[in-house]
C-alpha cells in the first residue's frame, strides 16, 4: 500500500518535494528519543560530542544557522546561537528531552516562517560563504538531516542493547 502523503509527493514541484523530506527527517529524528530516559538520551557511546540527545540540540543550530543567519543576516549572537557546530552537542544540566525538544520544534516553526512563501531561486544573503539560493540550503538541511538521522538510528540501536545486558 503507497502513503498518500509519499504519493503526492510524485507530482509536486521541487519545493514541495525537498520540503516534504526535510519535513520527514525532521519527525525522525525526534522519534529517536521516544521510550528513552534522560539518562539514555545523554548517554555518550563515541568518542565525540554525539549523543542523541546533543544531535536534537545540533539540529536545531542547524535550523538557526540556514533558516535564521543565512536568511536574515543576522549574526549566530544575535540569534542566540553558538558560535560552531561542535559547541552545539554540548549538554548542559538544564537540558532535559522536553527542553531541547521543544527548543527543536521551535527552530523548526522559525525555519518554516524564514521560507514561506520563497521559491528555490530566492537568494539567502547572510552565510559565511556568500549568498546562497534557498535550493543549496535545501538540500544541505536535508542531506545533514539525513545523516543525523543515521547517526541516530544507530547510537539508539547501542542504547537499547544496553538494556538487554
Amino acid at each position: 500500500m503507497t502513503n498518500p502523503d509519499v504519493a503526492s509527493i510524485y507530482s509536486a514541484r521541487f519545493e514541495d518535494q525537498v520540503t516534504a523530506f526535510i519535513e520527514q527527517h525532521r519527525e525522525m529524528l525526534l522519534s529517536y528519543l521516544d521510550g528513552l530516559t534522560e539518562v539514555e538520551a545523554r548517554s555518550r557511546l563515541v568518542p565525540s560530542k554525539t549523543t542523541l540527545l546533543g544531535l536534537i540540540k545540533h539540529a536545531a543550530f542547524v535550523e538557526g544557522v540556514w533558516f535564521g543567519e543565512a536568511a536574515t543576516g543576522q549574526t549566530r549572537e544575535e540569534l542566540g546561537l553558538v558560535q560552531t557546530p561542535d559547541e552545539s552537542f554540548e549538554l548542559t544540566n538544564d537540558d532535559t528531552i522536553e527542553s531541547v525538544c521543544t527548543a527543536y520544534r521551535e527552530a523548526v516553526d522559525l525555519s518554516r516562517v524564514a521560507v514561506a512563501g520563497r521559491t528555490g531561486d530566492d537568494i539567502f544573503p547572510g552565510n559565511r560563504r556568500g549568498p546562497l539560493p534557498l535550493r543549496w540550503i535545501y538540500l544541505h538541511v536535508l542531506r545533514e538531516l539525513a545523516q543525523h538521522c543515521g547517526h541516530a538510528e544507530i547510537l539508539r540501536e547501542q542504547v537499547v542493547a544496553r538494556r538487554t545486558r
